[in-house]
């Protein structure tokens, strides 16, 4: 005869601790609430993904029967009469004088979203099956206060550029091209028709200008063009320009200079 054993298979338990938050309401519950409201206030996720626990040793010794909360419907001890009746029926057990109304504090707590996982210090008889279970055996432990946001940092200022010009001993000729973006140009020759200079702060050409030139590139409005010989295809400071063909006639191979006067270019001989 063949006996055959069945092993039914092991059901793994495990012990996992939490930290939580214990709270402790007083008398009279108007002004607790108060000061939870204003905790909360300054603090809105204070209570937020965490395990709170709600301790109400301090409410029982102070419910004699017939006492109220100030909140209104929330009573300081549960109602043990017969509700249909016309006079309540007297209980006096010392349970039943001293029984807070736990459910209804309960429920003023998760009205606030702040969800009890566990009652404390109560007797058993004032827990219902709807409400949290009785806890024993907790330790008080230090609760590290709700995180504040750290201040940004303040942002340092960028640093001044430091001056930096660049000068071309050899005129510019035709479709050459000098970007500077740091400082001014100086060409101490002349700039050819076809050759360009892009600078961030002003051009100067000590010969005759017949190319294009744009100062202020990188948005400088104090920038200006200084020429010798004033015969340019264009011209413009900080993002305006101007063409050979919108220029006075009576300018042209001057000594000019051109800047910039509110949204118009300017031009006027060098005496």
């Amino acid at each position: 005869m063949t006996s055959i054993s069945l092993t039914r298979p092991s059901l793994p338990l495990r012990g996992r601790s939490f930290r939580a938050l214990v709270l402790a309401p007083e008398t009279p519950l108007g002004d607790w609430f108060s000061h939870l409201d204003a905790l909360v206030q300054r603090s809105p996720t204070l209570f937020s993904e965490r395990a709170v626990i709600l301790d109400v040793s301090g409410l029982a010794k102070d419910s004699p029967r017939g006492d109220h909360s100030p909140l209104g419907g929330l009573s300081l001890r549960r109602d043990l009469a017969d509700p249909e009746a016309a006079e309540p029926a007297e209980d006096d057990t010392p349970a039943a004088a001293a029984a807070p109304d736990i459910a209804g504090l309960v429920d003023e707590l998760k009205q606030r979203g702040i969800r009890i996982v566990g009652v404390e210090k109560a007797e058993p008889a004032w827990l219902g099956p709807a409400l949290p279970p009785l806890l024993s055996g907790g330790r008080p432990a230090e609760m590290a206060p709700p995180e504040a946001k750290a201040a940004p940092e303040p942002v340092k200022p960028p640093e001044p550029r430091k001056p930096n010009s660049l000068v071309l001993e050899r005129p510019l000729r035709s479709g050459q091209s000098v970007y500077h973006p740091e400082g001014d140009v100086t060409v101490m020759g002349s700039v050819a028709s076809g050759a360009e200079i892009l600078a961030g702060g002003s051009i100067h050409v000590y010969g005759a200008l017949r190319g294009r030139a744009i100062a202020g590139a990188g948005g400088n409005p104090r920038a200006r063009i200084c020429c010798r010989k004033f015969e340019p295809e264009l011209i413009g400071i900080d993002g305006l320009f101007r063409t050979a063909d919108t220029t006075d006639p009576k300018l042209r191979k001057k000594a000019v200079q051109v800047w910039l006067e509110g949204e118009t270019l300017r031009i006027a001989v060098l005496d």
